[in-house]
């Protein structure tokens, strides 16, 4: 058992993740950045490791990539980074990254580093559902982290089912077919997705949180009211104010949080 099931297993409702990018909006920020969210309530953090080419993002995260990137962030520096502060989190982390960038620096040897530093979780979007069944869900186990997989609009509803029930911690249901930030709310479209995951045949074992167009209460709101919780990246990520991140980082919680029955 990991944090994010302990996480579950004491909270299964209005579950609030925020996602980031490491070394945005300075080298940095990172620890920064987990230190303020771990004291807030905020109950689950992903970290994006900055890719060149991140395929599933919308503008402001690739931003922040390229950004980041440009600081000088890389998947060594950020471990040698949460290396420093292993000791002090206390809030499940999730690493979101892409396949290439497991592979390179060693599948096993990325999952040991993983469990050495108190990383929970892992969404790796290109990884092949059946490549990750036969070649590392063995691994994953061995070291206690939570394979997390993504259910779209275009998944096909058994195939969400399949899912959900190899998905570990949680599975992540993206709200459209867009990409991430491009939405402000959510349709009937969106409304009639969360609904028909919801009254079908999925593993009610497995907590659901919705990401993609969540990005302020109202959004989270219906999050909770679909699925255990949201994740928010985006919008998160665009109200990082740099020369004051901590009231920044506050403020945007509590906006979000606030009056959430």
């Amino acid at each position: 058992m990991n944090r994010i099931h302990n996480l579950f297993k004491k909270k299964n409702k209005k579950i609030l993740c925020i996602y980031f990018t490491a070394g945005y909006p300075n080298i940095d920020s990172t620890i920064k950045i987990i230190k303020i969210l771990q004291n807030l309530p905020v109950d689950l953090i992903e970290i994006g490791i900055p890719y060149s080419d991140p395929l599933a993002d919308g503008m402001i995260i690739q931003n922040s990539n390229k950004i980041s990137l440009e600081n000088g962030m890389d998947l060594s520096f950020l471990f040698s980074e949460i290396e420093k502060f292993k000791d002090y989190i206390t809030i499940p982390i999730v690493l979101m990254g892409y396949y290439n960038q497991f592979y390179k620096f060693g599948e096993e040897k990325f999952l040991e580093k993983c469990k050495k530093l108190n990383i929970s979780g892992l969404i790796l979007p290109d990884l092949p559902v059946e490549y990750f069944i036969k070649k590392y869900r063995s691994l994953f186990k061995k070291y206690l982290i939570s394979m997390i997989f993504l259910v779209t609009p275009e998944t096909d509803l058994n195939r969400a089912i399949f899912l959900s029930k190899i998905s570990d911690g949680f599975l992540y249901l993206v709200s459209s077919n867009s990409i991430t930030g491009e939405i402000d709310s959510f349709g009937k479209e969106q409304i009639s997705f969360f609904e028909n995951i919801k009254k079908s045949s999925i593993d009610k074992k497995i907590p659901i949180l919705i990401g993609f167009g969540v990005k302020n209460k109202n959004t989270f709101e219906l999050c909770c009211k679909y699925a255990n919780g949201g994740i928010i990246g985006s919008s998160f990520i665009e109200s990082l104010n740099n020369q004051n991140l901590e009231m920044s980082i506050k403020k945007y919680i509590n906006n979000i949080i606030n009056n959430t029955n």
